[in-house]
């Protein structure tokens, strides 16, 4: 058991910020002594931890304390999530470093600024506040949520890119997002409409996308895509899936999409949405291109 004072000095954490911790519920003491001093041991300690690495990536006290109370919170799985963001975070400064080095040597480097997606991580960031229970629905955690937005910032320019190349600019693309954030609800409703009952149930494809550091084209990945299609089939009729190869195409297409394929890795893991089209059109290159010739 450690005291406050003994805490606060080995995490160089003021005993007053050790206090407020208390008052708000996010760290409480193991126990009270007799005189109503706070006592810490070893678990609190790694409670700790755990909020000064959230703290470090940028999380909201409020926020640390939603994810340190789920019920299915996972001390290790929290690691290797904050691991990513880390690693994320490293290597977006070492590309602003790089950039700062290029300057100092008096190159000419392009601006930044018509590639600024500041306006729409601001508005992610205002959805994840408004409409936190959609994103733990629909992203799975505040966590994976975070970790989407960490994402957009690490590929800021190719999603910029992207995004002058669909929309004319910048700005447009901002707007549209705005406009599907603020209606997010709506546009899920209707995406379940148009998408097979069987792919609202991520079991399948979470599976899948656990095989992704296998060939897809291994006999135990394809088996479970045929699961996924005979799943598919025993719905009922739907010209969507009835055809094998039109509901693989289906599938890589929603799988490709930019936007889906974020959610999906953030969900799943990076590279998760490409596994699982990769693991799809083995099987459509196999077994449906034979047919349709």
């Amino acid at each position: 058991m450690k005291s406050i004072s003994q805490v606060a000095k080995l995490t160089g954490i003021s005993v007053r910020t050790l206090q407020y911790y208390d008052e708000i519920g996010l760290l409480k003491p193991s126990k009270l002594t007799s005189a109503g001093y706070r006592m810490y041991d070893d678990d609190a300690l790694q409670t700790l931890q755990q909020v000064l690495f959230f703290r470090e990536l940028g999380f909201s006290l409020k926020e640390i304390k939603q994810i340190l109370q789920q019920s299915d919170f996972d001390r290790i799985h929290a690691f290797k999530r904050q691991k990513e963001l880390f690693l994320l975070k490293r290597n977006r400064l070492d590309r602003l470093i790089q950039l700062l080095e290029r300057l100092e040597k008096g190159e000419s480097c392009m601006s930044f600024k018509e590639f600024d997606l500041s306006d729409y991580i601001s508005a992610l960031e205002e959805f994840k506040s408004n409409q936190s229970q959609a994103v733990i629905q629909h992203w799975g955690s505040i966590a994976n949520f975070d970790l989407f937005i960490q994402k957009i910032k690490e590929e800021e320019d190719q999603v910029a890119r992207m995004a002058v190349q669909q929309f004319g600019s910048i700005e447009k693309y901002t707007e549209a997002m705005k406009h599907n954030l603020q209606h997010f609800s709506e546009i899920v409703d209707h995406w379940k409409l148009q998408i097979p009952q069987e792919m609202q149930t991520d079991d399948k494809f979470l599976a899948l996308a656990s095989h992704k550091e296998e060939d897809a084209a291994s006999k135990t990945v394809q088996h479970l895509v045929e699961e996924i299609i005979a799943t598919a089939q025993k719905t009922g009729p739907d010209p969507q899936i009835e055809n094998a190869g039109n509901y693989c195409q289906l599938l890589m297409d929603i799988y490709s999409n930019d936007y889906f394929s974020r959610i999906i890795d953030a969900k799943y893991g990076e590279g998760s949405s490409a596994y699982i089209v990769q693991a799809f059109r083995f099987y459509f290159e196999s077994n449906c291109l034979q047919f349709n010739e």
